[in-house]
């Protein structure tokens, strides 16, 4: 069966949840949104671009940090509304400098930081 970008259910700015995680140890990297553009944008070249809200426009990671995110696998979830991206990930995923954008953990009713910025 061949892949349709129009089989996906966007929301109603024509976006939908990707989810990036490290294809090799199975870390939850970030979230960013896809558009039908992003994505095929994405499995064109292999490396992973989105759509910036802020910028309103698309956004390949790693293009000014050089951060890169190439793809290595990409899944569907069963309600077709969500994106996992199975990736290899070149320096921190997160603009804060982390590996991973899921730094915080919330224990015992407090925020606890669970990773200093990559040097």
């Amino acid at each position: 069966m061949s892949f349709d970008l129009s089989s996906l259910k966007y929301d109603a700015n024509g976006l939908i949840p990707a989810i990036a995680q490290d294809a090799e140890n199975g870390e939850v990297l970030m979230m960013a949104w896809m558009n039908a553009e992003s994505l095929a944008k994405t499995l064109e070249t292999g490396h992973v671009t989105y759509w910036s809200r802020s910028r309103q426009s698309l956004w390949a990671k790693g293009a000014t940090s050089g951060h890169m995110q190439h793809l290595v696998e990409l899944r569907i979830d069963c309600d077709r509304d969500c994106l996992l991206v199975k990736v290899t990930q070149k320096g921190p995923a997160c603009h804060t400098n982390r590996r991973s954008c899921f730094y915080t953990l919330v224990e015992d009713g407090k925020e606890v930081i669970t990773a200093e910025p990559m040097a």
